[in-house]
């Protein structure tokens, strides 16, 4: 029997992606209907009509008092944007939604079951999955110093010689404790805000999830992937990182910041600078194996040896808004 005194608050970052908001919201409002829940949507200042949009369809559907839209006046970033919408409502749980997703059948109840179950669990995420039901790898370990001569090498060799720190696990089908998961989709309990505050917002948008579950398991919390909970998960909504680096093209200086902070809080400025060396010693073996092999992909992204440095000699400095960014 479902525990209906206990309130669960679903966040959603909306950045010019109303269509997806939309399909996402209709795959989820069924499965709060017997819940004590609110959505909160915010919007980080779009720019564009998904708010009318958004909001047109909230009136039309009739679930103003289930679902409201936040307009934030500045773009916050992933972080920023859902400690507002954290902050905005207190609930035992918070479950932090991708707009680019869609719930299947019972993944929330699922999701909550399995917090509910161990009191040591504080957060708690679904098998991710294409529209298909392929599974996404979504459970990861600590990113280290060592894992990122193994993500540059791209070579079979280093990454079987040091599998104990390749970041990504492979699927699997049985609920497991993680270093860190995507949070795509994630469930936080209440208590855990409490105990070490809500995300960093000096994080614009990637390496979040890593450092939050990083300070998590400091204070004690474990993280749980619960794989009987699916939840599709479309990728790519308001950020184009995932298609530029497949391309090989050169990725937002946002994302190099939040590396450089993940891994000068994880390591200090000492392991931040091992992460560096040995990602170029990794860059140095993928591009022998390039002039020798020339069916060889390297991994790599445009500028990535020069872009690893930034912010380097101020690894905890951060903007408000890749706008501000120069482009050079």
């Amino acid at each position: 029997m479902k525990d209906k005194n206990q309130r669960i608050v679903v966040v959603i970052i909306n950045y010019k992606t109303a269509d997806l908001i939309i399909d996402c919201l209709e795959s989820l409002l069924p499965e709060l209907s017997s819940l004590k829940a609110n959505v909160i949507i915010v919007d980080n200042n779009s720019n564009d009509n998904s708010c009318n949009e958004i909001s047109d369809w909230i009136i039309k559907n009739d679930i103003l008092k289930k679902v409201e839209l936040i307009a934030s006046y500045e773009n916050t970033g992933f972080s920023g944007g859902n400690n507002r919408g954290i902050s905005h409502i207190e609930a035992d749980y918070y479950l932090l939604l991708n707009s680019d997703t869609l719930l299947r059948k019972g993944a929330i109840s699922l999701l909550l079951e399995a917090a509910k179950k161990d009191k040591s669990v504080g957060l708690v995420s679904p098998r991710l999955e294409w529209t298909d039901t392929t599974p996404q790898e979504s459970c990861f370990r600590f990113h280290s110093p060592i894992s990122e001569l193994i993500s540059s090498a791209n070579t079979g060799l280093i990454t079987r010689l040091f599998k104990s720190y390749n970041v990504p696990f492979l699927v699997s089908d049985t609920a497991d404790c993680y270093d860190w998961t995507s949070f795509a989709c994630v469930l936080v309990k209440s208590e855990v805000f409490k105990d070490i505050g809500l995300m960093d917002d000096g994080y614009f948008m990637y390496y979040e999830d890593v450092a939050f579950a990083y300070h998590a398991q400091k204070a004690g919390w474990k993280v749980l992937n619960v794989p009987d909970a699916h939840v599709v998960h479309l990728r790519g909504g308001s950020s184009p990182v995932k298609s530029q680096t497949k391309l090989r093209k050169r990725l937002p200086r946002y994302y190099y910041e939040s590396r450089t902070r993940c891994f000068y809080q994880l390591y200090g400025r000492l392991g931040l600078l091992a992460a560096n060396l040995l990602w170029t010693i990794g860059w140095g073996i993928s591009t022998l194996r390039q002039l020798l092999t020339s069916s060889f992909e390297p991994s790599v992204s445009e500028a990535q040896w020069k872009d690893i440095w930034i912010n380097f000699s101020n690894p905890l400095k951060s903007y408000i808004h890749p706008d501000h960014y120069d482009k050079s």
